[in-house]
């Protein structure tokens, strides 16, 4: 009796083992959970380096970074009244103003007809300890300048230019570090996944740093010249000035904004990711649409200039980015339908 009673227990215990495929093997040994929260410590102390090493980066490159962020501002155009006439005196390379007159003012002053002109500003001596200021007209700058934004960042205190710093050594270091923190952050969480699971989030993290790519790109040289050029013109229409900017605040909201665009634009690979997964699926997001839509003008409220214009640049390819991801998941679903129904013979 006992060999009979102890024969079939192997067997029980191999068929599981027999059972499973590669698609269900996880990827890593199972752990005690304060082994796991070990491994999360040293998963968050090799980000925070990580972190810091790209914040020192571009502390030191600190005049390359701001030069770059402010590329979309110097190639951000306006248009200004036909009554108005735009003015720009240079000493040099050096801009000391910029001042709009009327169409009166041009006649008096015998100007150029010109909107945009360039007042080149030369002193030259008349004596031995005397100096005179000469005005011209450089047709070569006036060209130049064109409808370009003429603003000025300046710092308003002792600390502007540290917190400047501070904001670029942020951002840019979380540009830096993001693909080690990925990797960090791949190491702790793909051992619970099964192959299945990895492949997909492989997939969703190539295309998804490619979309994230594609939206600060977007948002760099298409949406930000626009929306810094609708800030400009609407505190002009309200009749303030707006020649000058605080640094530090430019800098929070060109950073900003692009981190959200390029966030925006990941928003198919994570839904789809979560299709194949199995925890959504096509008419779960048909039936969300609605919802999205308020979402997407929410953030387009949110991370772009209070005005019309930006907010539905911003909402337009946010909303096509999910109606793609919706119509994909119904091309999946319709796939998996015939290949079922090819299995069954039907």
């Amino acid at each position: 009796m006992a060999t009979q009673t102890e024969d079939p227990r192997p067997q029980i215990e191999d068929e599981p083992h027999q059972a499973e495929t590669p698609e269900e093997e996880e990827g890593g040994p199972v752990k005690p959970f304060l082994e796991h929260l070990e491994d999360l410590r040293w998963v968050l102390i090799k980000s925070g380096v990580a972190l810091f090493l790209g914040m020192i980066v571009c502390l030191i490159a600190g005049n390359k970074v701001v030069d770059l962020l402010k590329r979309p501002l110097n190639n951000a155009k306006v248009k200004y009244p036909a009554e108005v006439q735009v003015i720009t005196a240079l000493l040099g390379t050096n801009r000391l103003g910029v001042f709009q007159i009327s169409t009166n003012q041009r006649a008096a002053y015998n100007l150029p007809t010109n909107q945009v002109l360039a007042l080149q500003i030369e002193p030259k001596p008349v004596g031995s300890n005397e100096w005179a200021l000469t005005m011209r007209i450089d047709p070569k700058a006036s060209a130049e300048i064109g409808q370009k934004m003429q603003i000025d960042l300046i710092n308003l205190g002792p600390v502007g230019g540290f917190v400047v710093a501070l904001q670029v050594a942020f951002y840019g270091g979380m540009v830096l570090a993001a693909p080690f923190i990925f990797f960090f952050v791949a190491q702790f969480v793909f051992p619970a996944l099964k192959m299945k699971e990895k492949k997909y989030v492989y997939r969703g993290l190539g295309f998804g740093s490619l979309l994230f790519g594609a939206g600060v790109g977007f948002c760099y040289f298409a949406l930000m010249p626009l929306a810094l050029a609708v800030s400009q013109q609407y505190s002009q229409w309200l009749g303030f000035a707006a020649t000058q900017w605080r640094a530090e605040e430019y800098i929070k909201f060109v950073c900003k904004f692009m981190l959200g665009m390029g966030l925006g634009f990941e928003l198919p690979v994570v839904i789809l990711t979560l299709v194949k997964i199995g925890v959504l699926n096509y008419r779960i997001l048909s039936k969300a649409r609605r919802y999205m839509i308020v979402i997407n003008l929410l953030l387009g409220a949110v991370l772009t200039t209070p005005e019309v214009i930006t907010q539905v640049m911003m909402f337009i390819p946010l909303q096509l980015l999910y109606e793609a991801s919706v119509w994909i998941a119904w091309y999946w679903e319709r796939q998996d339908r015939k290949r079922a129904q090819a299995a069954m013979g039907v």
